[in-house]
């Protein structure tokens, strides 16, 4: 009997210590490896401004407006033409060449597209400009 009555008086209870100290190793181990992740994003390969148009081929200069109107040469374009008019374009001067220039407010999905097209027709060296 005098065993029960020691039992009934105790209570079970956890030590949370442990516990506690797993969970602040947890919290210091993702704050520790969050500051290391490197954002992605694509490289921009920028025309130094030291001897402009060596080769004194013309180049193609395509801007992108802040609406998302695509000019070829100062010619309003299409996104979707613009592979063709490029094509049209190199079929009668000779080009190694094109600089996007981005207007500062513009969707940069839209410069994106832009360059993807330009890689499509291939032979080009695509730049990034102001």
């Amino acid at each position: 009997m005098r065993r029960n009555r020691l039992y009934e008086d105790q209570k079970a209870e956890a030590d949370m210590t442990p516990m506690l100290d797993i969970v602040f190793i947890l919290l210091i181990f993702f704050i520790v490896t969050t500051s290391f992740v490197k954002e992605q994003g694509f490289l921009v390969n920028k025309p130094d401004g030291g001897n402009p148009n060596q080769n004194n081929n013309p180049m193609l200069l395509i801007r992108v407006n802040e609406n998302g109107l695509v000019s070829l040469n100062g010619r309003i374009t299409d996104i979707e033409r613009l592979p063709a008019n490029i094509e049209n374009y190199m079929a009668t001067n000779p080009v190694s060449a094109a600089v996007v220039i981005p207007h500062a407010n513009t969707n940069y999905e839209n410069v994106v597209k832009v360059i993807d097209h330009i890689t499509m027709v291939g032979g080009l060296t695509v730049s990034i400009g102001k």
